[in-house]
């Protein structure tokens, strides 16, 4: 009888010990299972409100660990300037965005979270990162590959703060240099674009042969999932005006803005971000049309479509006017990720109501729960959802900033050289008497680095982060005895009664970022061309524009011997006098036309009414110096 109760409870216990370790297997969590396996296992767990929290989008200003658990928090996000504390280091970053994580896991389901920021041009929200040159000089570099490795050094540094998402490529095809988000774009011309869209795979690493053609892709823990931006049509609103109305036919909207979206998705781009924008009068965050319909059942996208910034409240003309209408028209449009940033509350509550209520059907929330689940599997985030500190010697790292230099002088295009082609006045000789550098560019990092530097809309000022200025650069390059005097706002007497061998002279546009920047005169700060005009009173001279996008020059082109377009360079000052004094020459090409006045815009190359100062694709190119 005792031996008979010792097997039986004995029985008892293997049994329940089975049951358990079969209650506790959980699919999701095996990495040996399917993708689609694992995502529906997933799913199936989740109640709404983990559903629905799994769709929120929070700024890491009202992020904690308490509210990652108590309301599902599916990502978090750094909007510009949104950092840990000012000069906040590689590691400040990691302890932050993992505490944040350790709140995602403690949940029933413990279902990591996404942290994603705007890296723009390298991981410019940064303090000491490495700053590349923005979209608009390197689409004149005409070089896809050292795009891929902005793309691989940004994912680096990325990863070297612990964040594995960012909002880069912006791949708007901009019609109207007066958008002040003209700089984001790479080219006027979509084939220009779409072979920059190969800093996605620089991101994310290069898709297998083999992988199924829309579906995600990002190769470990040095990648990061990348984000096409902003769908679709940003860059050909009237007059060029941020988040306006881009009217155009069906026909011009997918062979002009969309085939750069076509080249994301074969490459395995995580993620696309709806524009604020709207098409032919429909807002995009509102355009089933073309996110379900287009982008999801004719491009077959598997990643998730994510909001911008509040987009969805700016559905209504008064923005969050209705907001119950504004979550059900973005959700029901095909908006998977809500970035809110804010009012998160109200947007679970919302979203809750409309899905209780049958206003969105359930299929509508699990086909956004899968595909964010679906970026998260791909990034490893289940296997490995803390970051380390193995990476932190990688953010602003000396091969990073030397290909930055590289960036910089392959993006400058030179579109004067002397009075004729026999008499050419650069490059610089590097030894000369006396060289005067004059305009407010000259020794301004900020300037020189232009908007979504560090702040949103950019700063003034040579300590805002690592880098070297304009001229800094020239009195590291030119011959140790040359005479370098930097003057800001020389007069012309100053200039006439010095005896200059040559001036170098670094004017353009003030910092701004997206409506800010939005310009119908085009012209450059105060000072600029009173600058130009003193300095070229009889001596050799070479104008260095700061800017952009094209701005007016023509009323003082005669007056310039040399000018040379360098955009905004960055943090590297020496990619600038690598060129102008003669080690390299120079080889970059127009991705924009430039104008002649205003009144003749929009033009872009092909117009009917196309008579610009510089065409599409122009740029002069010289031989550097031999060495003695």
């Amino acid at each position: 009888m005792a031996k008979a109760t010792v097997f039986l409870v004995g029985f008892l216990i293997l049994h329940c010990w089975v049951a358990m370790a079969e209650a506790e297997y959980l699919k999701y969590k095996d990495p040996k299972q399917p993708l689609n396996t694992k995502i529906k296992d997933l799913v199936g767990r989740m109640s709404l409100e983990e559903k629905v929290g799994e769709m929120v989008q929070i700024d890491r200003t009202v992020a904690s660990s308490n509210v990652m658990k108590k309301y599902y928090i599916g990502t978090i996000l750094s909007g510009g300037g949104s950092v840990p504390k000012p000069q906040a280091s590689a590691k400040d970053w990691v302890d932050m965005v993992n505490e944040f994580q350790k709140g995602a896991l403690s949940t029933r389901l413990g279902i990591p979270m996404i942290y994603g920021i705007d890296a723009v041009h390298g991981h410019n929200n940064v303090y000491k990162a490495t700053i590349f040159p923005h979209n608009i000089g390197l689409g004149a570099t005409r070089d896809p590959q050292l795009v891929k490795k902005i793309g691989e050094a940004t994912a680096l540094e990325a990863r070297a703060t612990g964040i594995p998402y960012v909002y880069a490529p912006c791949i708007a095809v901009c019609r109207d240099p007066r958008w002040g988000r003209c700089y984001e774009s790479y080219s006027e011309d979509h084939t220009v674009v779409q072979s920059m869209t190969e800093i996605i795979p620089g991101l994310q690493g290069d898709i297998p042969s083999n992988s199924p053609k829309g579906v995600p892709f990002v190769a470990g823990n040095k990648k990061v999932a990348a984000c096409a931006k902003h769908f679709v049509g940003d860059g050909g609103t009237t007059k060029g005006i941020n988040e306006n109305n881009t009217v155009v036919s069906r026909h011009e909207l997918l062979s002009i803005h969309m085939p750069a979206y076509y080249n994301s998705i074969i490459q395995g781009v995580s993620t696309i971000m709806v524009s604020y924008s709207s098409w032919n009068g429909e807002k995009m965050h509102a355009n089933r049309d073309l996110i379900t319909g287009f982008l999801k059942n004719t491009l077959r996208f598997r990643g998730f479509v994510i909001s911008d910034w509040q987009g969805i409240d700016r559905i209504t003309s008064t923005p969050h006017a209705n907001y119950t209408y504004s979550i059900q028209t973005a959700v029901n449009a095909g908006i998977d990720m809500i970035m809110i940033p804010y009012n998160y509350t109200e947007f679970i509550d919302g979203l809750t109501f409309l899905v209780k209520n049958n206003a969105i059907p359930m299929s509508r929330i699990d086909d956004a729960v899968k595909r964010i689940l679906r970026v998260k599997f791909v990034m490893g985030l289940f296997e490995n959802p803390l970051a380390d500190y193995s990476l932190v010697d990688q953010l602003g790292s000396q091969e990073h900033r030397e290909l930055a230099r590289e960036a910089v002088r392959k993006s400058l295009v030179l579109l004067k050289n002397g009075e004729n082609a026999d008499k050419p006045l650069l490059p610089l000789p590097k030894k000369a008497s006396k060289i005067l550098v004059a305009g407010s560019h000259a020794d301004n990092l900020g300037y020189q680095c232009g908007g979504w530097t560090i702040e949103w809309q950019g700063l003034s000022g040579n300590y805002i982060t690592s880098g070297t200025t304009i001229l800094g650069a020239i009195k590291n390059t030119v011959d140790k005895d040359t005479n370098i005097i930097y003057k800001e706002y020389p007069d012309l007497d100053y200039v006439k009664s010095n005896n200059f061998s040559y001036a170098i002279v670094v004017v353009g546009e003030k910092p701004y970022a997206e409506t800010s920047g939005d310009s119908l005169n085009l012209t450059i700060s105060s000072h600029g061309y009173d600058t130009i005009n003193n300095v070229c009173a009889g001596m050799k001279w070479v104008v260095v524009l700061i800017t952009g996008r094209p701005v007016v020059i023509q009323p003082y082109l005669d007056k310039i011997e040399g000018l040379v377009a360098a955009w905004l360079p960055r943090s590297e000052g020496h990619g600038v006098t690598d060129v102008l004094l003669g080690d390299y020459g120079f080889s970059g090409k127009l991705s924009r036309t430039w104008f002649k006045s205003v009144d003749q815009l929009p033009m872009n190359v092909g117009d009917s009414h196309y008579d610009p100062l510089f065409p599409f694709g122009f740029g002069l190119t010289t031989q550097p110096y031999k060495a003695t």
